[in-house]
């Protein structure tokens, strides 16, 4: 009996590692809509998150095809599009941010493997400026804990750039009502704002703050994903998050949960393959 059981575990583990070595190397494309009634225009919004140096094809071109084909208005940066490292490790990601710049507008929001370079100059000497040069130098800005506003479509957009007590193990660390309001400033009330927070795990902070449609990535899709029960793991290592990727609707306001693009850490993806996420901002009143 317990011969069988040992050779079920071991065919198990294989077949899991065979679905992780397919779902770590293809992804899948979503599409998401969303409707406001501060919107004027439809507008379309590729999502990115969490790619941590991953290339799609030679110099991403399946990716980058891929976003030609959806042609959208502007693309949206969740963070962690590389991986924390001393030196020049981000020539995969700059690669494509300079294929994508000159076709469409991008709003980076940071990750907390960018952030993690700029507090640690002393483990990571100038990569974040160096990274953020190259950045500027196609004209991308990152927007760090900044709003910008999109008049054709009424549309705001802000990158927060969080403290790194939010990113914890093991526990939710507690953000005080007040903690959003002083580093991100007021949101644009009369315009659908849009929020760029890489971690999913305080949209209700986020929705206290004003944010309409908040964009995340960071769980991965929680490693595996199982049915019914979802994500299995979570960056900050709990259990079955209730945020694992998708879309959320608390009230008037909406996340949308990129499963993202890469891997970290723990390079495995079961049942859970990387995910280019499709966003139609669309005015309520065309549909009523």
């Amino acid at each position: 009996m317990i011969e069988v059981v040992l050779a079920c575990l071991g065919i198990a583990v294989v077949l899991c590692l065979l679905i992780s070595a397919r779902d770590c190397n293809r992804f899948v494309t979503v599409e998401y809509e969303v409707e406001s009634d501060k919107v004027t225009r439809p507008c379309k919004f590729i999502l990115l998150s969490d790619l941590h140096n991953k290339s799609y094809g030679k110099d991403h071109e399946r990716l980058v095809d891929k976003i030609n084909s959806i042609s959208p208005d502007a693309i949206l940066v969740a963070g962690d599009m590389l991986t924390a490292a001393k030196g020049h490790a981000f020539g995969v990601t700059l690669s494509l941010m300079r294929q994508l710049s000159p076709r469409y507008k991008i709003y980076y929001g940071m990750g907390n493997h960018e952030h993690k370079m700029k507090l640690y100059p002393e483990q990571y000497g100038t990569t974040y400026d160096d990274f953020v040069a190259e950045l500027s130098a196609m004209g991308i800005e990152p927007l760090v804990n900044e709003n910008t506003y999109l008049p054709e479509y009424n549309v705001s957009i802000c990158g927060a750039q969080i403290d790194s007590c939010f990113f914890k193990k093991f526990t939710k660390y507690p953000m005080d009502e007040q903690y959003l309001p002083k580093i991100l400033g007021e949101p644009r009330e009369h315009a659908c704002q849009i929020l760029i927070a890489h971690t999913p795990q305080y949209f209700e902070e986020y929705i206290a703050w004003g944010a309409d449609l908040v964009v995340s990535g960071h769980v991965h899709g929680g490693i595996m994903k199982l049915p019914i029960l979802g994500g299995v793991l979570s960056p900050n290592m709990t259990l079955f998050p209730k945020y694992d990727g998708g879309k959320f609707v608390q009230g008037k306001a909406t996340m949308i949960l990129s499963r993202g693009l890469g891997t970290h850490t723990i390079p495995v993806r079961v049942f859970n393959p990387g995910e280019l996420v499709s966003i139609n901002l669309m005015p309520k009143h065309t549909r009523e």
